[in-house]
């Protein structure tokens, strides 16, 4: 009967394994060799160079450019998101704080529910320096003297794309910390209660330590997503990557060298790159976040 049953089960994994490993396993095994050669895209024919890529991408200003950008954003969305996130969720979590607490949840998760396309689109009619609604709001509380154009000044190109980062995000998570913490029994709090503790004691020494795990993987999340961050700058920014490289990225720049300057294996190489520093990066968040499990 066993046997049947697994026999059944492995029958049912082989589609999804095989479909899984050709179209997603398979591409990514290939970077590596493409990575080797000198190929342009639509070549039939290539020549491999070793490293000569890899050795390329160390003396090339513009990946450096994208790389520090990648661990600005790194070392900023993380900690802001869930910093944000944690706040909303104690506050909607907390009995008799918030009234119609549940709408809010819905109105926080509601970014989340769009695409990173029509997000973009509708940050560039916030920021659009003419008519957009962010000049228009400060016109309208007269401190039309902060009127700036957003996308098009490489001071605030990358911060007014985080914070488009930072609105899509936060949502998510909220509903991410809300549902653990009102897994939390309330005994709990009434115990800490009835020991002298206040709000932040309770937070920081009971609710934190009890949802770490949520936290850990939130923030791990994160730290890949930042690394990316090619859907909204491709979009948002102008050039894009611009204006002159003030929002490029260790992705975008890939991208650009594939599709736009027919150099796939040295785009290859990128993503080789950036696969090893995403993987260094994630282990890194994990070590770096890694508490002892509380249970209760």
């Amino acid at each position: 009967m066993h046997h049947g049953k697994y026999r059944f089960i492995l029958i049912l994994l082989v589609l999804p394994l095989a479909l899984y490993t050709i179209f997603v396993l398979s591409p990514y095994v290939q970077a590596f060799s493409i990575a080797m050669t000198d190929w342009q895209g639509l070549s039939p024919t290539y020549n491999y160079t070793g490293f000569a890529n890899f050795t390329r991408l160390f003396h090339d200003g513009d990946f450096w450019i994208g790389l520090r950008h990648n661990l600005f954003l790194l070392t900023c969305i993380p900690l802001i998101v869930c910093t944000l996130a944690l706040f909303f969720s104690t506050m909607l979590n907390h009995r008799g704080s918030v009234h119609g607490a549940r709408f809010y949840k819905v109105v926080y998760f509601f970014p989340s529910v769009l695409s990173i396309a029509v997000v973009a689109v509708l940050w560039q009619f916030v920021y659009e320096p003419r008519n957009g609604l962010l000049n228009g709001f400060l016109d309208a509380i007269r401190l039309d003297s902060l009127r700036h154009t957003w996308l098009g000044d490489g001071d605030t190109a990358l911060g007014a794309i985080m914070a488009v980062v930072v609105w899509g995000g936060v949502g998510f998570y909220v509903v991410l910390f809300t549902a653990a913490m009102s897994a939390i029994p309330a005994e709990l709090y009434e115990a800490a209660l009835l020991d002298g503790a206040g709000k932040w004691q309770s937070f920081w020494r009971l609710t934190l330590p009890l949802i770490w795990g949520s936290v850990q993987v939130s923030l791990v999340y994160l730290v890949i997503g930042s690394l990316d961050m090619f859907g909204l700058v491709n979009i948002l920014s102008v050039g894009p990557g611009g204006p002159d490289n003030a929002t490029q990225v260790i992705s975008l720049y890939m991208y650009q060298n594939a599709f736009k300057f027919g150099q796939f294996g040295y785009a290859s190489a990128i993503g080789v790159t950036l696969f090893a520093l995403t993987l260094v990066l994630t282990l890194l968040a994990f070590r770096l976040t890694r508490r002892e499990r509380v249970e209760y």
